[in-house]
């Protein structure tokens, strides 16, 4: 069975969880299946937009601990450096747009690979809890990385000690996620989004990402040399010719992503 399914729709890659009789909780094999569903899209010049979703009622529970108690089982460590990290890391390298289109309860390291993503969207009954705490862990998948920096020290700390669960809204409100969309058009609402991404500058956009991954460790001269470099790159683009173009004739401009 394939716990990961990918489905090209237009220049959108939709990546689903596909677990869902386990609340697409992860295990070794769809860990593993999601690195390489993730590289395929990345190498995939067709696709200038990604869609990560889940299948069923819950975005994704986490880590299926049936796994970590398994004598025989691959061990917390390399759960955590095999399976999250990478994966983490190529969410945030992938130069193209990454969207959580979070669908239902995201826990866990299902919440963290959701807000490692570009931009998170969530259904209406959608919700996000830090459950780490509850079974005696600390928050992995870049969480302590990622929550503070999205809405703030304390309330990340509250989060993460508590593991309160927080409704879609809520996490809108606080900045955690970017959009709600009603349970019933969620996914045509995300998709409209998605293809919306899909047809601007893709290159621009990769280096706007690769701008905002190095913010987040420059000081402010460091991230001005570094916005020059990527000006100049997205300078040398197709999607900028086309773009300068089409305002100026007073057009709708055809990118490429080129």
């Amino acid at each position: 069975m394939s716990f990961i399914l990918s489905e090209l729709h237009n220049k959108v890659m939709v990546i689903t969880l596909n677990r869902a009789d386990k609340f697409n909780s992860f295990n070794r094999e769809m860990a593993l299946q999601l690195h390489d569903a993730l590289d395929k899209a990345e190498a995939n010049h067709a696709v200038r937009a990604i869609v990560l979703t889940g299948n069923g009622k819950a975005f994704c529970a986490g880590q299926d601990l049936a796994e970590v108690t398994d004598p025989n089982g691959p061990g917390i460590s390399r759960i955590v450096t095999e399976h999250y990290n990478p994966i983490i890391l190529r969410i945030r390298k992938i130069e193209k747009p990454i969207i959580a289109a979070v669908n239902g309860v995201a826990a866990g390291a299902g919440a963290n690979i959701a807000l490692a993503c570009d931009i998170v969207t969530a259904a209406q009954s959608a919700s996000f809890i830090q459950a780490f705490s509850k079974i005696g862990l600390i928050p992995d998948s870049g969480g302590t990385f990622f929550l503070p920096r999205l809405i703030g020290l304390q309330q990340a700390s509250a989060l993460m000690m508590t593991g309160d669960k927080v409704s879609a809204d809520d996490a809108k409100q606080m900045g955690m996620i970017y959009k709600v969309f009603a349970n019933e058009t969620f996914m045509q609402e995300v998709m409209t989004f998605a293809n919306t991404l899909a047809e601007m500058p893709t290159k621009g956009l990769g280096l706007t990402k690769r701008l905002l991954n190095e913010s987040l460790f420059n000081n402010l001269e460091t991230q001005l040399v570094g916005e020059d470099r990527e000006q100049l790159a997205a300078a040398n683009t197709y999607d900028y010719n086309e773009g300068v173009s089409a305002f100026l004739e007073k057009r709708k401009p055809e990118f490429k992503g080129e």
